[in-house]
C-alpha cells in the first residue's frame, strides 16, 4: 500500500518535472530537428513509392545539409522558443514559416547546383523537398498541440470548473473563448454562445451550439448547469446592455464583462481576469471623452481661477481637475467646512501649491466681494446651488436666495472685477421646469444669457443631466437599501433619467469654458435616457441578488416636483452643433437684459417676506413654461393670480 503511494508520488513528481516547468528551448529544438530528418527520409520513402534500396552515399550528403538549414530556420523563427503546453495560433504561424525557410533554401541550392553544375548529390528533388515541407508542417504543429492534448488530460480533465456562457459569437466572443480555455488555472467550461443575430442561431462557432437570448430561461440556465454569463461584444449599444443584464437579473446566474479594447489594447493580450464583473459605469454605455490637454494647459496656465460650491460632486471633480493644470493660484469657496476640509486635506496630501480654501457664502455680497477685491481672479467656475428638488420645493425661499441671488451675486462682481470668464453649471431640471429647484436654475440661466452684452467678461451656462455617484443621486441611494436588505424605492415605473459619470461632466465643463465666447448655454450629449427600474433591477443583479425573492422594488408615486421624463432643450430651443461632438449650443430666445433684472429685483421682495405662495407665483411669472407637478404649488398654474 505504501509503496504504491510512494509510485504515485513519484509519477505526479516526473509529470511536474516535464510538463508544468517549462521544457528548456534547446531541448524542444533538438526534437525539431530530429522530427525534420525522419521527414526528409520519409519524403524520400514516399516520393520513391517507399522503395528501401536508398542511396545512402546521397543521403549522407544531402542530411547534414538539411540539418544545418533547419537549425538555422529554427534560430531566425524562434519556433522552438514557444511554451508547448500553450501552444496556440501564433506558434503555428512560427513553424510554418521556418518549414517554409527550409523549403526555399534547399530549391536555391538544388537551382545553384544546376547551374554551377555542382555535385549531382546536392539536387534535392523538388517534389521530395514539397513533401518534406508538408511533412514538417503537419507534425511539428501536430506534436505540439498532441502534447497540449496530454496535457489538459493529465492535469484537468478530472478538473471541471464554472460553466459558462459567453454572449456574443463575434471576434470579442472567440478571444474570450480563447482565453479561457487557455486559463488553466481555473479550468472554465464554455457550454455555448448566445447571440442577438438571427443567422447564427443553432450555428457552431468553435464546434459549440449558438443560442438564441430567448432560449436563457431559468430551466435553462438549471438543465445546463450554467453559472457564469460573459457579455463579449465591444460596441454593444448602451440600451441593449441594459436590456441583456435586466434579462438575467432574475435567473441565478452571475453576470460579467469583456472590458473593452483601449483597457487592454497594449498589454500582449487579454487575460481571464481582466474579465470582470458589470459596474453601473458599464451600463452607461458611454465612450470616453478624450480632450485636448495641450488646449485646456494654456487655457488655464498661470491663471487665478475661482470655484464655488467646491464642497459638492460636481465642484469638488472641477477642482481636483484644475489643479493638474498649473493654474496660478486655486480659490475654493463654500459654505459647507466639513467637506471643504476634506479636499482642503486632500491637496495638501497630493502636495499642490497654491490652493487657498475660503469658508464663506455665496449669498454675502460684501463677504465675496473681498474674496474677488483680494484675489482678483481671472476665471470664475460657479457650481454653487441647492439641488435637491423635494428639499427646495418645501424650502423655496432657500432655493432663490442660492440658486438665483447667489449667482447674480458671483456674476455682478465678475462684472465689477472684470474677471474674463464666468462658467455657471446649470441642470436638465431647468428645462421646462416642474419644480421649484429647476425653475430657479432656470432664472439664473436667463439672468447670465441677458448679460452678453457687457464688455469685459464672457457668461457661459452649461447644462447636463443626473451624474453618478453625487450626494443625493439614485445610485447611493439604491447602493445603501440593497445593503439593508431592501426594499429599492421608487417613485414611478416608467421614470427615466439622463446619467453620465462625474469625471465626464466636469471635462465637459472645462472644455466649454474654453470654447465659450459669452452668452451660449452648452448642452451635454448625456446618451440615451435610463429607464430606473431597469437600473434597480441591475443593481440588484450585480449585487448578486434576485428580484423580487432577495430585494423587492417598491413604487412609492411621484414625489412633488418630480418628472418621469427629463429633458434638455427647452420649448423654442434648437440644438447647434460644436467642433466638439459630445458639445452643442442650446439656441435659447432673445431676452431683455432690463427685463429680466426688474423682474429678478421684484423676487427677491417677494422672497425676503417669507412668502413662499408669493415667492412660487412670482417665478411662474419670470418662467411661463414652468409648471408645477404633484406640487401644493400647482394651484398657481395658469392662473394669472394678482401678487401685488
Amino acid at each position: 500500500m505504501l509503496e504504491g503511494a510512494k509510485n504515485v508520488i513519484m509519477f505526479k513528481t516526473i509529470q511536474k518535472q516535464f510538463f508544468i516547468r517549462s521544457a528548456p528551448s534547446w531541448l524542444v529544438l533538438a526534437i525539431d530537428l530530429y522530427w525534420v530528418l525522419n521527414n526528409y527520409v520519409l519524403a524520400y520513402l514516399i516520393y520513391y513509392n517507399f522503395n528501401y534500396s536508398l542511396d545512402g552515399s546521397v543521403l549522407k550528403i544531402q542530411l547534414p545539409i538539411v540539418i544545418s538549414i533547419t537549425a538555422f530556420s529554427f534560430l531566425i523563427t524562434d519556433s522552438y522558443k514557444g511554451i508547448i503546453r500553450h501552444t496556440g495560433i501564433k506558434d503555428a504561424q512560427n513553424v510554418t514559416l521556418a518549414s517554409l525557410c527550409i523549403m526555399m533554401s534547399l530549391i536555391v541550392i538544388s537551382q545553384l547546383t544546376k547551374y554551377y553544375n555542382l555535385n549531382v548529390s546536392l539536387n534535392f528533388q523538388l517534389s521530395i523537398i514539397v513533401i518534406h515541407f508538408l511533412l514538417n508542417t503537419i507534425v511539428l504543429i501536430g506534436l505540439r498541440f498532441l502534447f497540449k492534448f496530454v496535457y489538459d488530460i493529465l492535469f484537468f480533465s478530472t478538473k471541471r470548473g464554472l460553466r459558462i456562457l459567453i454572449y456574443g459569437a463575434g471576434e470579442a466572443g472567440l478571444l474570450t473563448h480563447a482565453i479561457l480555455k487557455d486559463d488553466k488555472a481555473n479550468n472554465s467550461q464554455v457550454v455555448g454562445f448566445v447571440d442577438d443575430d438571427v443567422h447564427k442561431h443553432d450555428k457552431r462557432v468553435n464546434g459549440l451550439r449558438v443560442y438564441n437570448p430567448k432560449d436563457i430561461t431559468q430551466k435553462f440556465i438549471t438543465d445546463k448547469r450554467i453559472k457564469r454569463i460573459i457579455i463579449a461584444m465591444q460596441n454593444i449599444k448602451q440600451g441593449r446592455l441594459i436590456e441583456i443584464v435586466a434579462q438575467f437579473a432574475t435567473l441565478s446566474v452571475k453576470v460579467k464583462i469583456v472590458p473593452a479594447t483601449k483597457s487592454w489594447i497594449n498589454t500582449p493580450k487579454l487575460l481571464a481576469s481582466q474579465i470582470k464583473s458589470i459596474n453601473i459605469e458599464d451600463l452607461l454605455g458611454r465612450s470616453i471623452i478624450e480632450l485636448d490637454s495641450t488646449e485646456l494647459q494654456n487655457e488655464f496656465r498661470d491663471k487665478v481661477v475661482l470655484i464655488t460650491g467646491p464642497a459638492g460632486s460636481i465642484g469638488s471633480e472641477i477642482s481636483r481637475q484644475l489643479a493638474n493644470l498649473n493654474c496660478r493660484h486655486l480659490i475654493i469657496i463654500d459654505q459647507a467646512e466639513s467637506d471643504l476640509y476634506n479636499l482642503q486635506q486632500f491637496f495638501r496630501l497630493k502636495k499642490y501649491q497654491n490652493i487657498t480654501a475660503i469658508v464663506a457664502d455665496v449669498r454675502n455680497e460684501k463677504r465675496m466681494d473681498s474674496i474677488f477685491e483680494k484675489f482678483k481672479p481671472e476665471i470664475v467656475f460657479h457650481a454653487a446651488a441647492y439641488k435637491h428638488v423635494p428639499f427646495m420645493e418645501e424650502n423655496p425661499y432657500e432655493a432663490v436666495q442660492v440658486n438665483v441671488f447667489g449667482t447674480k451675486t458671483i456674476a455682478d462682481l465678475v462684472i465689477k472685477h472684470k474677471a474674463e470668464k464666468f462658467v455657471m453649471v446649470s441642470t436638465d431640471k431647468a428645462v421646462n421646469p416642474t419644480n421649484v429647484m429647476g425653475a430657479t436654475k432656470r432664472i439664473a440661466e436667463m439672468y447670465i444669457s441677458s448679460l452678453s452684452d457687457n464688455a469685459t467678461s464672457k457668461f457661459i451656462t452649461t447644462r447636463f443631466g443626473n451624474v453618478l455617484g453625487s450626494s443625493g443621486s439614485v445610485i447611493p441611494l439604491f447602493k445603501a437599501q440593497i445593503k439593508n436588505g431592501g426594499p429599492i424605492t421608487l417613485t414611478h415605473k416608467d421614470i427615466t433619467r439622463y446619467f453620465m459619470t462625474i469625471p465626464e461632466a466636469c471635462r465637459l465643463v472645462l472644455e466649454a469654458g474654453i470654447m465659450g465666447n459669452g452668452s451660449e448655454i452648452f448642452v451635454f450629449d448625456m446618451g440615451s435616457p435610463i429607464k430606473i427600474f431597469d437600473l434597480a433591477l441591475n443593481m440588484i443583479q450585480l449585487s448578486n441578488l434576485k428580484y423580487p425573492e432577495d430585494i423587492n422594488i417598491e413604487i412609492t408615486g411621484l414625489r412633488p416636483g418630480e418628472k418621469i421624463y427629463e429633458e434638455l432643450l427647452g420649448d423654442g430651443e434648437n440644438c447647434i452643433p460644436t467642433h466638439h461632438n459630445k458639445i452643442m449650443i442650446a439656441k435659447a430666445k432673445t431676452l431683455d437684459p432690463e427685463e429680466i433684472k426688474q423682474k429678478i429685483d421684484e423676487l427677491r421682495v417677494f422672497n425676503r417676506e417669507l412668502d413662499f405662495e408669493k415667492t412660487v407665483s412670482k417665478m411662474k411669472e419670470i418662467v411661463p413654461e414652468f409648471i408645477s407637478n404633484n406640487s401644493v404649488y400647482e394651484k398657481f398654474d395658469n392662473l394669472g393670480i394678482n401678487i401685488n
